[in-house]
């Protein structure tokens, strides 16, 4: 069955808490080589059937208006990913 992936990010000029926190520990860990994490969010959505351009329409549309906040986030990505 097809996925629709939605990708949801903090906005630039919104702190990211749990970045932060990700990037203070990854030398702890061994990975020195990151200067910054951004964290966000991904939702799967499945689709029964052929993915039409009115569902990926109604995929933007639950995108922008419930599985995001647009006073903080943006959607930076919707795309459909083929499950074989």
């Amino acid at each position: 069955m097809p996925r629709i992936i939605v990708e949801v990010m903090p906005k630039p000029e919104i702190l990211d808490p749990q970045g932060k926190a990700i990037v203070n520990a990854l030398p702890h860990l061994g990975f020195e080589e990151f200067s910054a994490v951004r964290q966000g969010k991904r939702f799967d959505l499945t689709v029964d059937g052929e993915v039409t351009e009115e569902i990926l329409e109604q995929a933007r549309k639950a995108a922008a208006e419930m599985l995001s906040n647009p006073v903080i986030e943006d959607v930076v990505d919707v795309r459909v990913e083929d499950q074989r």
